[in-house]
């Protein structure tokens, strides 16, 4: 689902967090990736150990304070949200429109779900384009 990065993106730039800023472009890559697997999990009820350990990380209510020297960094995230659409596939692309029991926002299908993230997503990467307009 990931949409490319704003041009000219560096390591440097994915660690800086601007004044006013509470992440950096890290830390919303690795936001974006989790995402949709949670959503995907809290319909579902399957539970992944890789999910758990990336909430730590990137969940709700974390922050670039809460990195180790085991959180993925800048060019790994990349190459997991570009990879993500075919693992979404391989594991749930026969399974898009089957209903489960509903969860918030009324989602009830992982179609919903991809819908839900995907504009989250575009809310993430918004703050992305905001913290590279910073970095200027």
């Amino acid at each position: 689902m990931f949409y490319p990065l704003p041009e000219n993106v560096t390591r440097d730039d994915a660690e800086a967090i601007p004044e006013n800023f509470n992440n950096n472009i890290r830390w919303n890559l690795g936001h974006i990736y989790l995402d949709q697997f949670l959503w995907i999990e809290a319909l579902t009820k399957e539970q992944s150990e890789t999910t758990t350990l990336v909430n730590s990380w990137f969940g709700f209510g974390t922050s670039p304070s809460d990195f180790t020297t085991d959180t993925p960094t800048f060019e790994p995230l990349i190459s997991l949200l570009e990879n993500q659409p075919a693992i979404l596939k391989k594991i749930y692309g026969q399974r898009l429109r089957v209903e489960f029991s509903p969860i918030d926002m009324g989602v009830k299908t992982i179609e919903q779900v991809l819908i839900r993230t995907i504009f989250h997503e575009g809310m993430h990467l918004q703050a992305i384009m905001d913290i590279k307009k910073c970095l200027k």
